[in-house]
């Protein structure tokens, strides 16, 4: 990534390795692999408690860093090695260039270290004169092609042997077999001589013990060529901004990182475009952060967009960090810091002011009759979108939203079950006002008295997505008010996106205006099928007489951010059709918000990906438990000619009294 290169410049060059085809079959090979490497890996293991073991052990260490560092330089210094401390980048640069002219070193080999690239060193010793080598065989490969490493711990997994021979053939002047066995020869024969004639190491640590003043380890060793003396020994403690990172007290946990990758192996996005189109120097979840306090804003302002918000980084980290919440609060300090981009800014407004949203989107339902004709979807985007959003059919806009339709809907019950009040979201209610209902016609079978209050309006995540914090603030408090009149047991909501985002961001974005209100509204908040096995029951659900191959997409605010898993599944069962398990159930569909919006070619990829994992199921029937994943879905089934039919949750469950369809 060039720095500072605008929006344009950084989608185009994502769409640039998207066209890279053995780049996407690698990532995707490895992505599939990896799932498979980590359960073997961690099968006897109590992941949870090691996380929280790391993250507790990580914690300490930064919250007592000064006390540990001065310990650590006292013994340090007691066995020999000198200690230095750089602020700066520039300085941690300058400190170690000085101490190759001191002892007159010209040869420099360097095992792998993320913080050297952070801080350029390569480029900065060679400036001096300096001849610098790689000795990590990745390393070395990337080294040799001026390329940046594309993963923390495989720098080199975008290319292919074919590409890595062809370049030992450039450096050895002979042509290279293919065989990887051999290209790891050849690498051996070059890599020797260059220790051989080494006059200096470097390599990086990401631990070193304060007790004995150990990093691998405990002072100089011995000079054999040199009877009697001892080799230097440097150590180099570099900030770089990460004092200030410990003493913040939400982004302190960045420093739980433990620099394994893992965020990048699971990230959707990754596996589309590799790391050298997700990071700038530091890749995957953690390098959309960490770009921000070591390189800078104008660095990260295109990269921290780049998120779908799916979780599967959260979901994998050994820091136990809260990536994905922090990608979000970098974007909105970026903007509060450059200033809001007008289309995020207008929508913030907009969705705020929950009467001019609805009046909109009443108005839209009449202005789009000549784009849809007669039938539900547009046939065409009107000419302010790009044909890159062109990769899905979209729904259009109902004619009689569910707020609406509501009162016709419920029934009066007697002695009721259970007491709820729906939350719709924005799509449910103008888009997809049929999926709520289906799900009616299960509540008054099950004898569930049901509210809906119309002043509800947009979840707010959206806005929180595009960076807009304080519209998804408003939003949150209209909602929390919207509600606290009513006397009911469950807020219950058909999209797993709204759910996730009720129960786990709401209620810290308003604490200090809502306080206990915000707590006791996130608590009542419960999705659709956990409402129905773990509330009503499912003895309310009758089979269908034609039972379909069904696959499940679990959105991912469903399966990470709620942690439900199973529930959908049971529903599908019970429904009578056949459940089919796919690769990809839990992975990304591309959808995002704001996401497929600013990024449709990646989105495309990511959401042709899960159609084809269906389609090599056998599954015609695709059920979800989110509106947002049912247009994405939909949409790509529709465009591509799949035969993939897809629905809601809520559209294959038929109440126990009704008759088959």
């Amino acid at each position: 990534m060039k720095e500072n290169e605008s929006f344009k410049e950084y989608k185009d060059r994502l769409d640039n390795a998207l066209k890279n085809d053995f780049l996407r079959t690698a990532m995707d090979n490895f992505a599939v692999a990896y799932r498979t490497s980590r359960l073997n890996a961690f099968s006897e293991m109590d992941m949870d408690a090691t996380v929280k073991e790391v993250a507790a052990v990580k914690a300490n260490a930064v919250k007592n860093i000064d006390h540990l560092l001065s310990r650590f330089i006292l013994k340090a210094e007691k066995a020999g090695i000198k200690v230095h401390l750089a602020d700066t980048a520039e300085n941690a640069n300058k400190i170690i260039a000085q101490i190759a002219e001191q002892t007159h070193s010209k040869k420099i080999i360097k095992s792998k270290s993320m913080t050297a690239e952070e801080i350029h060193l390569n480029q900065w010793l060679e400036n001096k004169g300096l001849e610098v080598t790689e000795t990590d065989l990745g390393e070395w490969i990337v080294q040799m092609r001026k390329e940046g490493p594309s993963h923390m711990v495989m720098p080199a997994i975008h290319l292919s042997r074919y590409q890595v021979a062809d370049l030992f053939s450039d450096v050895t002047k002979k042509h290279q077999d293919v065989k990887i066995e051999k290209l790891v020869k050849v690498a051996r024969r070059q890599l020797r001589k260059k220790y051989i004639e080494a006059d200096m190491g470097i390599t990086g640590a990401n631990f070193a013990i304060s007790e004995t003043g150990t990093m691998w380890i405990t002072g100089p060793s011995e000079c054999k060529i040199t009877k009697g003396k001892k080799r230097q020994m440097h150590i180099v403690f570099l900030d770089n901004g990460r004092k200030k990172i410990a003493q913040d007290p939400l982004f302190a946990q960045v420093l739980q990182c433990i620099r394994c990758g893992a965020c990048a192996n699971v990230c959707p996005v990754y596996r589309m475009v590799g790391g050298h189109g997700l990071g700038y120097i530091y890749i995957g979840a953690i390098g959309l952060i960490t770009t921000y306090f070591f390189h800078g804003r104008e660095n990260a302002k295109n990269l921290v967009q780049n998120c779908t918000n799916c979780g599967a980084c959260k979901a994998v980290c050994a820091g136990g960090i809260d990536l994905p919440g922090l990608i979000k609060e970098i974007h909105a300090r970026i903007q509060d810091e450059l200033g809001h981009p007008l289309k995020s800014l207008l929508l913030g407004k907009v969705l705020k002011n929950r009467k001019l949203f609805h009046t909109l989107l009443r108005t839209a339902s009449l202005a789009q009759k000549h784009v849809r004709g007669a039938t539900p979807y547009l046939r065409h985007l009107p000419m302010i979108f790009s044909k890159d959003h062109n990769f899905r059919v979209l729904p259009a806009i109902t004619d009689k939203p569910f707020r609406d339709r509501f009162e016709t809907l419920r029934s009066k019950v007697k002695n009721p079950t259970c007491k709820i009040a729906l939350f719709s979201g924005c799509v449910q209610d103008f888009v997809y006002p049929e999926q709520l209902e289906a799900a009616m016609a299960l509540f008054n079978q099950a004898k569930v008295q049901v509210e809906f209050p119309l002043d509800q309006s947009c979840c707010g995540l959206p806005v929180l997505m595009m960076g807009e914090k304080q519209a998804a603030k408003d939003l949150g408090l209209q909602n929390i008010n919207a509600f606290k009149e009513l006397n009911i047991d469950y807020i219950v909501t058909l999209c797993a996106s709204c759910a996730s985002h009720l129960k786990n961001h709401v209620p810290d974005l308003v604490e200090e205006y809502a306080g206990n209100k915000a707590a006791q509204f996130s608590d009542k908040v419960i999705v659709f099928s956990q409402f129905i096995n773990k509330v009503i029951g499912i003895e309310h659900i009758r089979g269908n007489s034609i039972p379909r191959k069904t696959a499940f997409h679990s959105p991912c605010h469903l399966c990470r951010g709620l942690g439900i898993k199973d529930d959908p599944k049971k529903l599908i069962a019970k429904s009578g059709h056949e459940y089919i398990k796919t690769d990809e159930e839990e992975t990304c569909c591309g959808f995002g918000g704001s996401f497929s919006a600013n990024f449709p070619s990646v989105s495309k990829g990511i959401l042709t990906r899960k159609l084809d994992d269906v389609e090599k199921s056998g599954a015609d029937l695709l059920v979800t438990e989110c509106p947002g994943c049912v247009m994405q879905l939909r949409g790509g089934a529709l465009k591509q000619k799949r035969n993939i039919e897809v629905k809601h949750l809520s559209q294959i469950i038929q109440p126990s009294g009704s008759s088959s369809t």
